[in-house]
């Protein structure tokens, strides 16, 4: 595939990508299946992680991370009362990677962001 087909059909499968992409962020303390959002794109798993990558900088579970982190973050500067309950709100089964995850994406312990 040529640059220009690969952006041709990039453009094509931008709209479907961003209801991919709308779901993730409406959705983003559920658990995600990619083969169901590949399959309501219209799209083989491996063409999905591709453009979906392609269009929003993001694998999907990371896109995922990075959507639930950014939530977090404002829950707890917003005021929450409690670390573990942001993480388990936002989709995190483990308030421990929760934290690593946070701390990684924003130099930052989330407990540092509560007490802001």
């Amino acid at each position: 595939m040529t640059y220009s087909t690969t952006c041709a059909f990039n453009s094509r499968a931008r709209p479907r990508l961003k209801t991919a992409a709308d779901w993730h962020a409406a959705n983003h303390s559920e658990p995600i299946v990619i083969r169901d959002l590949a399959a309501s794109s219209g799209m083989s798993v491996t063409s999905f992680h591709m453009h979906f990558k392609a269009v929003t900088g993001f694998s999907p579970l990371a896109f995922q991370r990075h959507i639930r982190l950014l939530e977090a973050r404002k829950l707890l500067t917003a005021g929450s009362t409690n670390v573990s309950r942001v993480a388990y709100e936002v989709g995190y089964t483990s308030p421990s990677q929760f934290s690593r995850e946070y701390k990684s994406m924003f130099g930052t312990a989330p407990v540092a962001d509560l007490q802001r």
